[in-house]
């Protein structure tokens, strides 16, 4: 008999049979090793490699300037910690738009290059052709509407998304659209919960809401903000969890200290 614990790996299907229960889904982002070996042996459901690596990891300005090699890294990274979370991939900006076959030859490249399990593109309508090309590779994909940070400079702004009827409209018909395209789930960013609401009880697939209400089938944070390590930002629909940026900058300081004042190392800290 195997000693090893068989670990049963969270699917797209597992994420389907959550929504129809009832169990809220827990979804994170990851950017490496160690943060996603911590956030999988939390137990959460789905680890989200996102382009939001290049604010938080490269420190832009956007999510625009992350190319499609650095997200493989940043996946690969993150792979090798998951054992039972299911692990999606931005597809970064530029590499799937207006080009179907570009969009099915940068998915390929993640999930072959970094082991991922899905990606994950925004948009609706407007991406229907490489959404259905890279279904047809058998490659699982998942929607992101609302509040969509790859197109920032069209919209010029990161206010709430869909307040108005005619993109409300939109929205809801996007999500019958991708789901009709056979997306397994769509991330809602950043819009009126009672429209949230709507469409999550209008999909018979799983929603996942940032900034998007309570209703939705689960929620998604991005790990630096949920543990306080960025410093002042604090938009509305974030939860603080921990004040990481005080604690490690309390470790540094009394680090900085101990070396100047010949405290550290010690006697216990030598060979």
């Amino acid at each position: 008999m195997s000693v090893n614990k068989e670990v049963k790996r969270i699917t797209t299907n597992t994420l389907q049979e959550m929504k129809q229960r009832g169990e809220k889904i827990s979804m994170l982002t990851a950017y490496d090793f160690s943060m996603a070996t911590i956030v999988e042996d939390a137990g959460i459901d789905v680890m989200l490699v996102g382009d939001s690596a290049s604010n938080v990891m490269a420190g832009h300005e956007t999510t625009l300037p992350i190319t499609l090699d650095q997200m493989v890294y940043h996946a690969s990274s993150v792979v090798r910690a998951a054992k039972k979370a299911l692990v999606v991939v931005d597809l970064p900006f530029g590499s799937y738009q207006g080009n179907s076959k570009e969009a099915l030859n940068s998915a390929i490249r993640i999930m072959k290059e970094a082991g991922a399990h899905a990606v994950k593109m925004e948009g609706g309508t407007e991406i229907a052709e490489s959404v259905t090309r890279i279904l047809a590779a058998g490659i699982p994909v998942m929607g992101h509407l609302g509040l969509t940070p790859q197109s920032i400079y069209k919209f010029g702004t990161y206010t709430v998304r869909a307040k108005e009827e005619t993109e409300a409209m939109k929205l809801k018909s996007d999500a019958l659209a991708l789901q009709e395209l056979g997306c397994f789930g769509v991330v809602l960013e950043k819009i009126p919960a009672k429209l949230a609401q709507e469409v999550t009880e209008s999909l018979a697939i799983p929603t996942i809401g940032i900034g998007a209400g309570g209703n939705c089938d689960g929620q998604v944070l991005v790990i630096h903000d949920m543990l306080g390590m960025n410093k002042g930002f604090k938009p509305r629909f974030l939860r603080q969890y921990a004040n990481l940026f005080e604690e490690m900058s309390g470790a540094v300081k009394a680090y900085i200290q101990d070396v100047k004042s010949k405290d550290f190392p010690g006697e216990k800290e030598q060979y």
